[in-house]
């Protein structure tokens, strides 16, 4: 059975691209998308994803907000903030935040090694 991800980003392309490099996974697939963080929020609550792969900077809710109240209702979930702003996370305490790992958009090509490292996937 596959794990599921569920991605949620304001861009639609970086959603597509996302997608693809997903897509040819024989053990991971993107079980749903969504364009804001409150989105993410209420698709998350409705479909359980194993995984979910958040943008930092959406609009209604931002990607730190989200995860913390996805953290809520899927606390063993794994959280992965994709973004540009990586750097300026590493001065943060993500500790509490619900996020399991930081990603650089920059590291695109590396999310399916990350995604399969978190759940313990080949």
């Amino acid at each position: 059975m596959k794990k599921r991800i569920l991605v949620a980003d304001d861009n639609p392309l970086i959603r597509k691209m996302l997608c693809k490099i997903f897509s040819d996974h024989e053990a991971l697939e993107i079980c749903d998308e969504a364009v804001n963080g409150q989105e993410a929020v209420e698709k998350a609550e409705l479909l359980r994803p194993d995984l979910i792969i958040l943008d930092l900077a959406m609009p209604v809710l931002d990607g730190l907000k989200a995860a913390e109240a996805i953290c809520k209702f899927l606390p063993r979930v794994p959280i992965i903030l994709f973004t540009l702003h990586a750097q300026i996370l590493q001065d943060f305490d993500l500790k509490n935040s619900g996020i399991t790992r930081v990603v650089p958009k920059t590291e695109m090509v590396r999310l399916v090694d990350h995604a399969e490292e978190l759940l313990r996937v080949a």
